[in-house]
């Protein structure tokens, strides 16, 4: 702490409000009902007429009792976060400079209302030629928040005949608050500005004068917005909670549990993960096993690390199983006629050779697995093989589980997910019009099929990727990807675009 000057409080954030009040009920009973219609149509069909049957009390009910899920995510444990090495601010700062001295090149150079008056003999206060930014540092103050320090050179004219080399440092204590809306602000706890002379061009100028000189320049109303001489903190720190789409209907959102942690290693938050569909947030499926972030290294020279658990990835595919996203509808090479050879009792209920299609919905939500070096999607599927359109007439249903292997990759600030072959299934029939049917038939008939487009499929879905944790402007770049056991620590450097950069020195 800067002595002399007493620290701020920091303010406890509010809780989120519940979205799903009584008036919502309507509301939500029309986006929630897709989803309860999905999940019945897996089961059993009959379900979904009951539900569709049933008076409003009775869904208005069910519609109540779903939302009493979604407050409960606010007491989930973390399932990503981040860690902001020293090298990171490091980087923050020396990017934060020209805009550190265009910031002050405005506040102390720019002339006062009198200086502009015709009939003002002379200037108001001293003339302040120039404004240049020697050094600019942030460091880690553990427990506690970053310490910034400023050195700036000035030249400065104090008279007409007469020049002076001045030393401005700025020395300032830092911290990260949540505010009531969830976001994080940077705050200043401690803030104290010194102004010294370092050469004149006039012998009789005592440097005592320099404390006249602090009054001219008034270097003090830079205190009570210092945190605006670094690159836009507050507006960036706002982005990192903004929505990001993972597809047209569906998206994701970061949010702060409580402001970071400071310590020797970096700058660590953690993070929940929500989604929306088609406008709500959906209930995520609790983890069984709680995530906290892995501790840091001190020897990381990656600007950031960020680390996501299974437990994230497992959402996010269940959030795009709610939104349809996975629903598939195959083609089949075969025919009703190629498989009467091997099914006959499939010749009594197609007089005409037609095209088979197979659909397939998730009976239970795909799950991420996690594994030293490796990622793989299990995926547990209903396969409905039928014949006929727009209305699939099916004449056989199996129950598939398959896995695949995934690959992960980063541009920009998305992370790529596609998935490699199927590496191992099971099937086994759930239901038939044609009598019994041995598994290695089916097999036979429908593996091929699935290999080939349920990775296509998942590929075409994840195609854009998922939006990562990010402040506005900054990209990721020199990515590492780990895949430990339960998570992903994924290593990098941030790098703020150069058009980015000039634009955030004009004010």
């Amino acid at each position: 702490m800067i002595p002399g000057v007493n620290r701020l409080q920091r303010r406890n954030p509010a809780q989120n409000a519940d979205i799903f009040g009584p008036d919502n009920c309507g509301k939500y009973l029309h986006q929630v009902s897709p989803f309860i219609e999905l999940r019945s149509r897996k089961e059993a069909p009959n379900v979904t007429e009951d539900i569709q049957g049933a008076d409003t009390a009775t869904l208005c009910a069910l519609s109540i009792f779903l939302s009493l899920l979604v407050p409960a995510q606010a007491t989930r444990s973390p399932d990503c976060g981040g860690i902001l090495t020293p090298s990171g601010l490091s980087y923050l700062a020396q990017v934060s400079k020209p805009h550190t001295e265009n910031v002050l090149r405005q506040d102390l150079v720019a002339p006062t209302a009198s200086d502009l008056l015709p009939s003002s003999p002379e200037p108001s206060r001293k003339q302040i030629n120039s404004v240049k930014v020697t050094e600019l540092s942030l460091s880690l103050i553990p427990d506690a928040g970053l310490r910034l320090s400023v050195d700036v050179d000035l030249d400065v004219t104090p008279a007409p005949s007469s020049t002076k080399a001045m030393r401005l440092s700025i020395l300032a204590d830092l911290h990260l608050e949540m505010t009531p809306e969830g976001n994080l602000k940077l705050v200043t706890s401690a803030c104290k500005p010194t102004l010294e002379e370092q050469q004149s061009t006039e012998d009789t100028e005592s440097k005592s004068s320099s404390s006249d000189m602090d009054k001219e320049i008034n270097v003090n109303k830079i205190c009570p917005e210092v945190s605006k001489l670094l690159l836009f903190p507050n507006e960036q720190l706002m982005s990192l909670t903004a929505q990001f789409p993972v597809t047209p209907n569906c998206q994701v959102q970061y949010l702060p549990l409580a402001a970071p942690v400071f310590s020797e290693q970096g700058v660590t938050i953690s993070l929940q993960t929500t989604f929306q569909v088609a406008g709500m947030a959906i209930p995520l499926p609790v983890s069984p096993v709680p995530f906290s972030m892995p501790e840091p290294t001190s020897s990381s020279p990656s600007h950031l690390t960020l680390a996501l658990s299974e437990h994230f990835y497992t959402s996010l595919f269940f959030a795009l199983e709610m939104a349809g996203a996975f629903n598939m509808t195959i083609p089949s090479p075969l025919t009703t006629a190629a498989m009467a050879q091997k099914i006959t009792q499939m010749g009594s209920l197609f007089q005409e050779d037609v095209p088979v299609t197979l659909q397939a919905v998730f009976r239970s939500s795909p799950r991420m697995v996690l594994e030293e070096g490796k990622a793989a999607l299990k995926l547990f599927l209903t396969v409905h093989v039928g014949a006929g359109s727009p209305a699939l007439q099916s004449f056989v249903s199996v129950h598939v589980d398959m896995s695949a292997g995934l690959l992960l990759s980063v541009a920009d600030t998305r992370m790529t997910i596609s998935a490699a072959a199927i590496e191992d299934n099971d099937l086994s029939l759930a239901a038939s019009n044609v009598g019994p049917v041995p598994a290695a038939l089916l097999e036979e008939l429908l593996l091929p099929t699935l290999h080939a487009e349920v990775p296509a499929h998942l590929n075409e879905v994840l195609s854009e990727g998922v939006i990562l944790p990010h402040i506005s402007n900054f990209t990721y770049t020199n990515v590492n990807i780990v895949i430990h056991k339960d998570y992903v620590l994924v290593s990098c450097d941030l790098q703020l675009p150069a058009q980015a950069g000039e634009q955030s020195t004009v004010v």
